[in-house]
């Protein structure tokens, strides 16, 4: 085999390769990338020549013969700043040492411009894949938009709403049966809700679970201890207060997200309540803050630094040349974590 031109001692391109194999350069980068669509025969014979010249394909170029970058989107709208933190490292879990790069895209779904910033985002990073944790991932616009870019995504969702090789499955409404039975036991009658914003799928998902888990034990939510808060520490405490002013206040309160429930602390505290004596508390995700603040906080458990990871796992699969279908159904189980925040009702 004649040993490829070089100029100065410089190493083999792509050209080169592709000359000595007698194939085009669009085939080689297709052997490069892993592509399905190249002859058995063709792909050991271009594999052979990389080898014996030692060809280390340029990330850029490769990016840019690819039509695509090196880099994993992350498009979120979450008021939770912990949630995020976690989701991030999460999915640079799967990247680190994969060529793929993290890039995040913050917006607000309620904007006018939600949309067309969502699109340039995607056109403009021509993004090797999408990971879309909620509740952008529940917004069937945002998918059209992907798919109109033939651009891979993995949706991270309290229920399935999608083909298995785009999902991470959350089970949320499990969860939050969970803390319902652990209240209900514990002897909690008057039992409080504080709901996520309505535009979230996982409001009414863990709404829905504390419901059925109350009914497990005949019990049934009453719809007057019921707030709405918005997945913040700020909505927490004032739906907290607007329930612990009522002339029979609950003994316990679920709140949808950790943030709302060191919320929920907070308007007790200030009211002078004792936590879990006079007032018992569960949260939902079980952030890192939940075992740091006093009285560690009973919540439940998504795993979200995993979910992240599993859903970026997915995207790098296809980068080195597997099907995410042929991968297992990724999903998670809520489990309860029993702390300090919660006890037999006092009052």
């Amino acid at each position: 085999m004649n040993e490829p031109r070089r100029t100065g001692g410089k190493p083999a391109t792509i050209n080169d390769i592709a000359r000595l194999a007698e194939v085009s350069k669009k085939t080689v980068s297709r052997v490069i990338n892993n592509s399905p669509f190249v002859k058995e025969e063709t792909r050991k014979r271009v594999a052979a020549v990389i080898a014996e010249h030692g060809f280390t394909p340029d990330p850029q170029a490769r990016g840019l013969a690819f039509r695509r970058s090196f880099l994993v989107g992350m498009i979120y709208d979450n008021p939770s700043p912990n949630y995020v933190v976690n989701m991030q490292q999460g999915v640079l879990d799967a990247v680190r040492g994969s060529g793929l790069e993290l890039v995040v895209h913050p917006c607000d779904r309620a904007s006018e411009t939600f949309l067309s910033e969502v699109r340039a985002f995607v056109v403009r990073q021509k993004l090797f894949g999408v990971v879309m944790p909620p509740s952008v991932s529940e917004d069937d616009r945002v998918v059209a938009i992907l798919k109109e870019a033939d651009c891979p995504y993995v949706r991270i969702a309290s229920v399935s709403l999608d083909e298995p090789a785009n999902m991470v499955v959350t089970h949320d409404s499990r969860g939050a049966a969970r803390a319902a039975r652990h209240l209900a036991e514990l002897g909690h009658r008057r039992i409080a809700f504080i709901s996520g914003p309505d535009s979230f799928r996982s409001s009414h998902e863990r709404g829905a679970g504390f419901r059925d888990g109350l009914a497990e034990h005949g019990l049934k939510l009453d719809e007057a201890y019921v707030r709405q808060g918005a997945y913040t520490f700020e909505s927490g405490v004032e739906a907290a207060k607007s329930l612990l002013a009522m002339p029979e206040p609950p003994t316990a309160i679920f709140a949808g997200n950790d943030e709302m429930a060191i919320g929920v602390m907070k308007a007790a505290r200030d009211a002078g309540l004792d936590v879990p004596r006079d007032l018992s508390i569960v949260g939902f995700d079980d952030l890192p803050m939940a075992s740091r603040v006093w009285p560690n906080l009973t919540t439940v458990r998504l795993p979200i630094r995993d979910m992240g990871r599993m859903a970026a796992e997915k995207l790098t699969a296809r980068s080195r040349g597997l099907d995410p279908a042929t991968l297992p159904q990724a999903e998670v189980d809520p489990s309860l974590v029993v702390r300090d925040s919660t006890a037999a009702p006092g009052r």
